[in-house]
């Protein structure tokens, strides 16, 4: 499903225009970007948890050239699924 499909989706689901259901996507996926770079989780129960993890710096390899290098260290979204997706993805009634 791409972002167009989750639109149409969201619209048909809560009976709104696709402009408003447009609009509230994009509201929530500001309000998880700000939050998580903010370094803070945010927790969805039963859905599941968005995170930052942090990454160290280390050592790789140019696949072309075989040279090393230094990777720099990085923060990296997230996400967690929580049991009830989990359980909703395998079939399993919870």
């Amino acid at each position: 499903m791409n972002r167009k499909e989750l639109i149409d989706a969201l619209a048909d689901k809560t009976g709104s225009t696709k402009t408003d259901a447009d609009r509230n996507i994009a509201a929530l996926l500001e309000i998880i970007s700000a939050t998580l770079k903010k370094g803070d989780n945010v927790a969805l129960v039963g859905f599941g948890t968005f995170e930052v993890r942090k990454r160290a710096a280390r050592m790789g390899r140019n696949p072309k050239t075989g040279a090393e290098l230094k990777i720099k260290a990085s923060k990296q979204p997230a996400f967690k699924a929580g049991a009830t997706l989990k359980a909703t993805v395998n079939g399993v009634k919870k």
